[in-house]
């Protein structure tokens, strides 16, 4: 073949590979949009009730064919990496367990490594007390930290938003060794925290259902927090360290004490649904290099720089 014939034939195949990209795109954004409409368009809150209700059910036909439908809307499914292959209901497989192994630790000791898999939204350094959930969709952190000691320890910090979708591990773990003393649940609404929803909703992470988790260490001066964000569908978020379970029928006490110790890696709690966790890193954390909003990051892989650990401490 003649290097003209070579040069044509390439060029084809990168035109041919552009066009699949710009289809998977606006299939992608069609995909988006149809599920605002019909998850933000009906009321919420009883759809969340029905979809937490419904995902309980025990029913080895009826949870054969949920996830059936289920995979056909969500492509990137991947269920042969959980530890057991048959699920009790549909509930069962969104907080399936995984195979040991498949979540390597960056074990670093000055590394934050990430809590989740996500897809990784809007992050980067805060400006004052002010964070953005999509471009030109500000929001003050006091806003969705009703804590002012609290948030304005990430004045000038850092903040990373990180959104499970329904398809993904549903499971978060500690991103340092730590401690949890006490969980602050801000009850809420339920709306949907796609991308498109953040583009049309302002200030949504402030108005949907959360839990306020801040991890102390023996270094005050270094803060991460955790705010895990509940959205439609369930709606509902479980911490191992404790009795309750945290959802729209939870009528319990906001500020919930506890006594709960962790390493790195180990398992905090989870979602019954896909959602988001806000990462927040005082001034004296960094963001490591080569984080891209859209990019997939799994549980387990670096997220922040800077920290301060002494392992004998936990």
């Amino acid at each position: 073949m003649s290097e003209f014939h070579q040069q044509k034939q390439v060029a084809t195949e990168q035109l041919e590979s552009r066009g699949t990209e710009k289809r998977l795109i606006e299939k992608l954004t069609f995909s988006e949009q149809l599920n605002f409409l019909i998850t933000n368009r009906i009321p919420r809150r009883w759809l969340t009730f029905f979809v937490g209700w419904f995902s309980q059910i025990k029913s080895p036909m009826l949870t054969k064919l949920s996830i059936g439908i289920w995979s056909m809307f969500a492509e990137d499914l991947r269920l042969e990496d959980a530890k057991k292959s048959k699920f009790t209901s549909l509930g069962d497989c969104f907080t399936r367990e995984l195979k040991p192994g498949l979540r390597p630790l960056d074990d670093s000791a000055d590394i934050v490594t990430s809590p989740c898999d996500a897809i990784l939204g809007a992050h980067g350094k805060i400006d004052g007390c002010t964070v953005f959930q999509a471009k030109g969709f500000p929001y003050a952190i006091n806003e969705l930290i009703p804590d002012f000691l609290l948030a304005n320890k990430y004045r000038n910090g850092f903040f990373a938003t990180l959104r499970l979708k329904s398809s993904m591990y549903h499971r978060f773990h500690a991103p340092i060794n730590c401690k949890v003393k006490q969980v602050n649940y801000i009850s809420g609404d339920t709306w949907n925290v796609n991308p498109i929803a953040l583009k049309k909703v302002e200030k949504l992470f402030c108005k949907n259902e959360r839990a306020v988790v801040e991890l102390e260490t023996q270094h005050p001066s270094h803060s991460i927090t955790l705010v895990p964000v509940a959205a439609v569908l369930v709606a509902s978020m479980k911490f191992n360290f404790l009795n309750q379970t945290l959802d729209l029928k939870y009528k319990g006490p906001n500020y919930i004490d506890c006594n709960a110790s962790f390493k790195k890696g180990d398992e905090m709690g989870y979602f019954q649904h896909g959602s988001t966790i806000i990462v927040f890193a005082s001034s004296n954390y960094q963001l490591v290099e080569g984080l891209k909003e859209g990019m997939a990051i799994k549980m387990g892989e670096s997220l922040l720089s800077g920290h301060t650990n002494d392992e004998q401490d936990f």
